[in-house]
Parts: C-alpha cells; sequence; structure tokens
C-alpha cells in the first residue's frame, strides 16, 4: 500500500485541506475511493473504531483492508481542524468543501470516477452536507449516527430550545484547535476552565463564557444559541437536507444509529426521504447503543445483552460490513431491496441486578423491510387529573394539573439521547433518580417523580407485553402566567419492586421539549398570554422498547430538562438570554374538551419475548 500524506486539496476560495490517502498498491492503477472527512484527526483513528474484541482499528490497518478489496481510502481534516487550513465554523463550509474535495478525486489518476463516502457523527454531517450539492463521482454513503434532515430539530436545537451538548462539544474542540495547539499559554488558559462551574452559572454571554478565550468557537455557539426562528440560516447548506433533497443524488445509503443516540430523528428522517424520493436500497440499523459504541451492550445503566453489540450479530463486524456494502454499491452494482431494516427492540430481559451493579433489560433484532414495522398502529393513552394514563379515553368532566417551574431549580438531566456531554451529563438509560452521578440533582437518590414540579401519569401495571416501536407523541391542552414557558415530556418503563430493586425501577426511554412561544409556529414566535389555554405538541425521538406485562408505563410532564437543553426564564426574552427568571405557574388541561394525550405506535410483541 502506498500512502500520500498531507497532499492540500484546494477549495474554490484557495483554502487547502491536508488529506491523506491510501492506494492499495505502488503500481499504476485506476480504483473506487472511499472518503472520510473528519474536524477529528484525519491521522487518528475514531473512537468508534473499536472491535467487539476490543481491538482498536487504526487508520492505516483499515485503509489496508480496504486497499485488500480495490479501494482507495482518503481522509481529510476539515477546514480550520489540525493540518487544514481556514478557519473552522461548525457545519457551514461542509457542503462546498466536500463538493470541492470530490471534484478533485474523480480527476486523480488513481480514481476510476466512483466515490463513497462513510464516518460517524461529524463525518456523517459531512457527507449530507456535501450529497445536497450532488458532488461529481458520489455513488454511496454510509450515514452513521449524523447526517442533518433537519438540525433546527435535531441536533443543535429541538422544540425550540437549544441543546446544549454544543456547548460542551465546542469547549472540547477549542482545547484541540490550531489555534490552541500552536499557542501553549491559550491551551493552558481553556484547560483551567471548569465547564461544570460554568453550567451552574448560567446565563453566559459574549467574553463571559468557559469559550472566552476561544473567540471563533464562542461567535458561532452564540450565533446559533441565539437563533430561535426557524429563518433562512436554518435552511443552509449543511445542516438541512430537508431543504435540498431534490439535489440530493439517488444513491444506495446505509443508515445507522441507535436508541440513546442524539441522531435518531435524524437518521430515521433521512432513511425515510431516501426512500420516498427515489429508488435505490436504503438500509436502516437501530441499535440500543450510546453514540458509535455499537459494540458495548449497555446504554447507561441498562444492560441489553450480548445480542446488543454490532459484530456477530448485524453482521461479521462494522469494517467488514463497510467493506461488503462499498463492494456492492461501487464495484458490483447489485440489486438489493429497496429497502432492508434492523432495529433492536429494547426490553423482555429478567429485570435482576448484575453483578456490575446494572439491570438486566434484555432485547433482541427484529428484521424488516419498512420502517415503521409492518402492522403498525396507533395507541392513544390519556392524562386523567388522579395520575391514571388510560386508553379508555379522556375524563367526562374537564380538570387540571399545576406546577410551578423555576429556572432557578431546574429538572435534571437523568440520562437519555445524549451525546458530547461529559464532564456535564451522559446518556443512556438510568433509574429516574437524583443520585450525585447527575449534574444539578439533588443528589439524595431521590425519584424525580416525587418532585413537585414533575407531573406524573402511569399506566396501572400491563396485563399483557406492549412493544412500543415508532413515532411518540404527546398532545396537551396547557397554560402558563409566564410571557413563555417549557413543557418536558419523559417516557418511561417503570419496573414493579423486586429483591434486587425494592421500590422498583424507573428507566427513561425516550424525552422531548417544546417551548411555546413556537407553539404555533417555527418562524414566527409569540409570546404566551397569561390565562390562556392551548394545545403544544411534544415529540420525542422515536423508540423501540417492549413494555412487559406487569411493567408500567409513566409519562413525565415537567418544565425543563437541564443540562440537555437551555432553561427557559419563563420571561419571553430573546433566546439565549435569561436577565429577567421568574418562576411560572403552568398548568395541564385534560378532560373531555381538552384530551391530554400521548400517542404511541405499537406492533404486535415479537415472539420469545
Amino acid at each position: 500500500m502506498q500512502i500520500l500524506r498531507n497532499l492540500m486539496v484546494p477549495m474554490r476560495d484557495g483554502v487547502r485541506l491536508a488529506t491523506d490517502v491510501y492506494l492499495p498498491d505502488e503500481s499504476t492503477g485506476v480504483w473506487p475511493v472511499v472518503i472520510e472527512r473528519t474536524p477529528y484527526d484525519k491521522s487518528k483513528p475514531s473512537r468508534s473504531e473499536k472491535c467487539l474484541n476490543g481491538h482498536h482499528l487504526g487508520r492505516e490497518e483499515m485503509a489496508q483492508a480496504f486497499a485488500e478489496h480495490g479501494f482507495v481510502t482518503v481522509f481529510q481534516d476539515c477546514r480550520g481542524r489540525y493540518a487544514s487550513e481556514g478557519e473552522f465554523i461548525k457545519y457551514v463550509n461542509e457542503a462546498e468543501d466536500g463538493y470541492d474535495t470530490l471534484a478533485w478525486l474523480v480527476e486523480q489518476p488513481w480514481c476510476n470516477g466512483k466515490v463513497g463516502s462513510m464516518g460517524l457523527s461529524y463525518a456523517a454531517h459531512t457527507q449530507l452536507a456535501m450529497a445536497c450539492l450532488n458532488p461529481p463521482g458520489l455513488k454511496t454513503m454510509v450515514l452513521d449516527s449524523g447526517g442533518f434532515a433537519n438540525a433546527y430539530q435535531c441536533g443543535i436545537r429541538q422544540g425550540g430550545a437549544f441543546e446544549l451538548k454544543q456547548a460542551t462539544w465546542a469547549y472540547k474542540q477549542a482545547k484541540e484547535s490550531p489555534a490552541a495547539k500552536a499557542d501553549p499559554l491559550l491551551r493552558e488558559a481553556l484547560e483551567q476552565e471548569d465547564i461544570r462551574h460554568w453550567f451552574a452559572h448560567m446565563p453566559w454571554r459574549p467574553g463571559f463564557s468557559p469559550l472566552r478565550h476561544a473567540p471563533a468557537y464562542e461567535d458561532y455557539l452564540f450565533d446559533q444559541w441565539g437563533r430561535g426562528c426557524f429563518d433562512a440560516y436554518w435552511q443552509q447548506l449543511g445542516i438541512c437536507a430537508d431543504h435540498y433533497r431534490s439535489n440530493i443524488p439517488d444513491i444506495p445509503v446505509l443508515h445507522m444509529s441507535s436508541w440513546y443516540d442524539a441522531y435518531v430523528s435524524s437518521t430515521l428522517d433521512n432513511f425515510a426521504a431516501f426512500v420516498a424520493n427515489g429508488k435505490a436500497p436504503q438500509r436502516l440499523v437501530m441499535g440500543p447503543w450510546l453514540h458509535g459504541d455499537r459494540n458495548i451492550s449497555h446504554s447507561g445503566d441498562a444492560e441489553f445483552g450480548p445480542a446488543a453489540a454490532f459484530d456477530g450479530q448485524v453482521a461479521q463486524d462494522w469494517l467488514s460490513c463497510r467493506i461488503e456494502w462499498f463492494v456492492n454499491h461501487l464495484q458490483l452494482q447489485i440489486t438489493a431491496p429497496a429497502q432492508q431494516v434492523q432495529v433492536f427492540m429494547m426490553g423482555g430481559g429478567s429485570g435482576r441486578k448484575l453483578q456490575d451493579t446494572r439491570i438486566d433489560h434484555g432485547g433482541q433484532w427484529l428484521d424488516a423491510q419498512q420502517w415503521p414495522l409492518p402492522g403498525s398502529q396507533r395507541l392513544d393513552l390519556y392524562l386523567h387529573p388522579d395520575g391514571q394514563l388510560s386508553k379508555g379515553g379522556p375524563a367526562a368532566t374537564d380538570a387540571a394539573c399545576h406546577f410551578l417551574a423555576d429556572p432557578s431549580n431546574p429538572v435534571p438531566t437523568i440520562g437519555g439521547a445524549l451525546t458530547s456531554g461529559a464532564p456535564v451529563f451522559e446518556g443512556g438509560a438510568f433509574d429516574q433518580r437524583e443520585t450525585p452521578r447527575f449534574f444539578g440533582a439533588r443528589g439524595d437518590g431521590s425519584a424525580i417523580c416525587q418532585r413537585s414540579d414533575v407531573l406524573c401519569f402511569e399506566t396501572e401495571p400491563l396485563e399483557a407485553d406492549l412493544a412500543v416501536a415508532g413515532p411518540v407523541t404527546i398532545q396537551l391542552w396547557v397554560e402558563t402566567d409566564g410571557l413563555d414557558t417549557d413543557f418536558t415530556a419523559k417516557v418511561v418503563d417503570v419496573y414493579p419492586p423486586s429483591d434486587d430493586f425494592p421500590e422498583g425501577y424507573a428507566m427513561n426511554i425516550t424525552d422531548g421539549i417544546i417551548r411555546c412561544r413556537y407553539r404555533d409556529s417555527w418562524n414566527d414566535p409569540k409570546p404566551t398570554v397569561p390565562g390562556e389555554c392551548f394545545k403544544v405538541q411534544i415529540e420525542p425521538f422515536a423508540t423501540c422498547n417492549l413494555f412487559k406485562r406487569g411493567h408500567s408505563l409513566r409519562l413525565e410532564i415537567a418544565g425543563s430538562n437541564f443540562p440537555r437543553f437551555d432553561v427557559n426564564p419563563n420571561s419571553g426574552e430573546p433566546e439565549g438570554c435569561a436577565n429577567k427568571k421568574r418562576t411560572a405557574r403552568n398548568t395541564v388541561h385534560m378532560g373531555a374538551k381538552r384530551p391530554s394525550r400521548i400517542q404511541l405506535t405499537v406492533v404486535q410483541a415479537p415472539a420469545g419475548s
């Protein structure tokens, strides 16, 4: 194998991007190319390239495996990162830079004009961004846990709120920026910041944040944080493929993510869009993992069992899966099924406490030809003022429940579909208790559902297994005495008390949020009117979980989920500002006239569950 390191590939504005090329051998020849564009250092292995046996694949080892199957492998540093020139502004240059890179690739004497792309997370964002411009030679993609369908609704903002993983990510990456690497004093200044301390002292402002020593990173973070309306900014290349679907080529795509990953909605939306808009084969894989941890069988404190790993279950291993995909679609051009779906249904385990103290939640892989799964139906469960969640219809008489949303005492994030939150928050499934492990929690182990600022609605113990697989929607009739406020919703799988868990175990499955100023329109926010009742819709990420017989399904309603999302000051201030915090009295109405409910997508419970 011949390696060409740090080729400086020119972009349309003259900036050059550092690119490593791995050729199959030193003789002349032409081959298809597989490319990954990354902000995380092209020369270092991705943290996700970890096999089930613990082996961590390096770049050269990966390239050698591709070379043996007749591929050129290319790794490139994104603009402004590591060996590449230019200024890094998150997401916004990736479409044009990707296009220009492929235009350069197909002109090289060792390229046969066919290019496939791959990569996790940001390296998936870069792929879909360039696909929006239909770049020369692009024949297939492997989108692993990323690729923005619409970053306003999944990835940067959600339900109008700002995802604070953007802040933890920016701080970590600023420490690895070319400027920090070139200036020891700058790097030391960034290292000295206590990011947890900063999260405890919000709001931030320009010059008063952990990024004040890295203005380029601070600038883009505050820019995105302050842009609450779905305007032209959110429809630009790089962060909204939905706006460019007609430009994206009809090519085979392998879509992969996981139920506790931050890009569930993007992955499912992309899969659906490619299926709807073209005829090329599409494959969907959804595991139970955290972001990129496809060979780790637990997420948070939930253990899904050895069957949950990718290697040996979905394919021999992730590397051979990608090689087979690229052989099929860059070399053989085989005819494949229009849709191939493999999803992991969580749940069905013993519920026992394992030796590592995790709960045995279990699960199994399901194979299908479509998503949502065949035979899917909608199940509506209605909220009742006594805390019941029932499919028997709304209460006959109107009623209401109230809670106080205090922005100075937000409800803490206890897991979820999160990534990039360390060292402030972590993703996964956990017993919903305020243990010291979680930022902002009381630390006394009390249940979230015991808080006075959380409303809980729960089914009776289930008489039969309930398999939820697909979209989840919560419709609430609400009011507030604030000029704006948030409503959050969390779906919880409640285990009954047992010898191992005498108080039961309440496992978070999925959650979401709505910022009420956007209740009628994402691009035309309006203040709430105190005393006025209105309807809001919360759309948590889709999920796939078996609620076992004897368990209960709980819906938790609150006014915050911090630090996953920024906290609403309830004052109607501009996004990113919280100088006039006030406690809001929030109300959820229910009954025949205002039937607040949760809508679940359900299927027949799989055999053997």
